[in-house]
C-alpha cells in the first residue's frame, strides 16, 4: 500500500485505533488531518507521526459541533489542498448500564457524538471528494452495532445507525469514484497501551484474545487503497470470530 501525495483525515485520532490508523498511514507516505478533543495526547501523536517523515496537521475538534467541523474542514483543504480519505473514528464507547437507568441525556450525547458527528464530518468532506472524482470513507461500527450489546442499548444503537449510513451513502456516491465502509471491531485492546500491538486474552472471541490496534488500522488502511477499490458498501467485522455474548 501506498498513500504517496494522498490527504488523509482521521477523527478521534489521539488514542487507541484512531492514534494506530494516523501512525500506519504515516508509514505508508500519508500526509494527515487528525482532530480530537484530547488536545495534548494528539500532539504527541503529532509527533510520532512527524518523525515518519510525514506533514501532519492537527486541530482541537468536537464532532458534535458542526460549525467548528466545518471550520477544521475548510482549513485542512486551504492548507493541503484536498482530502482523499476520511476515518470516521472518533466515538463515545465507555458505558455499561440498563436501559431503564439511562438518561435522555446520555442517549443524546451518543448519537450527538457517534452519529451526527460522523455526519458533520463526513457532509464537509465529501465535496472535495465529488470535485476530484476520487475519495475513500472508512467508518467505525462496531460489534454492537451488528449483534447488540446487554446493557450498552445506547451505544449499540448509534452503531447500528453508522452501519446502516455507510450503505445508504456508498449507493449515493458510488458513480463519483468515493467508496464507503464500515469496520465493526470486536474486543480491542485498551486504548491506553502506548503499544500498537498490544493483545491480551478474551473470552469473546474463539482466537481468544482481543485485536490489536494495529490490526484494526491495517483493514482500515487497506479499504482506503487501490486494491480495495470494488468493495464498497460494506461493513466489515475484525473480531477475531465473535462469541455472541
Amino acid at each position: 500500500m501506498n498513500f504517496q501525495e494522498k490527504v488523509v483525515l482521521v477523527t478521534g485520532a489521539a488514542v487507541g485505533i484512531g492514534r494506530a490508523t494516523a501512525l500506519r498511514f504515516a508509514e505508508l507516505g500519508a500526509r494527515l488531518v487528525l482532530l480530537d478533543v484530547a488536545f495534548e495526547k494528539l500532539q504527541r501523536v503529532r509527533d510520532e507521526a512527524g518523525a515518519l517523515g510525514t506533514k501532519v496537521l492537527i486541530f482541537d475538534c468536537d464532532i458534535s459541533d458542526e460549525a467548528r467541523v466545518g471550520e477544521v474542514v475548510a482549513e485542512a483543504v486551504r492548507h493541503f489542498g484536498k482530502i482523499d480519505v476520511l476515518v470516521n473514528n472518533a466515538a463515545l464507547w465507555r458505558c455499561r448500564s440498563a436501559f431503564v437507568d439511562t438518561p435522555t441525556a446520555e442517549w443524546r450525547r451518543f448519537f450527538d457524538i457517534n452519529v451526527m458527528g460522523t455526519v458533520y464530518v463526513t457532509q464537509a468532506v465529501l465535496p472535495t471528494m465529488i470535485a476530484q472524482g476520487w475519495g475513500r470513507v472508512i467508518n467505525v461500527a462496531s460489534v454492537a452495532g451488528v449483534y447488540g450489546n446487554r446493557n450498552m442499548a445506547h451505544y449499540s444503537a448509534t452503531k447500528g445507525a453508522v452501519i446502516s449510513f455507510t450503505k445508504s451513502l456508498a449507493k449515493e456516491v458510488a458513480e463519483q469514484g468515493i467508496t464507503v465502509n464500515a469496520v465493526s471491531p470486536g474486543s480491542v485492546s485498551p486504548a491506553e497501551r502506548e503499544d500498537v500491538n498490544y493483545t491480551q486474552p478474551s473470552e469473546l472471541s474463539y482466537l481468544g484474545r482481543t485485536g490489536s490496534d494495529k490490526e484494526n488500522a491495517e483493514l482500515i488502511c487497506f479499504l482506503a487503497s487501490d486494491g480495495a477499490s470494488y468493495i464498497t458498501g460494506q461493513n466489515i467485522q475484525i473480531d477475531g470470530c465473535r462469541r455472541k455474548l
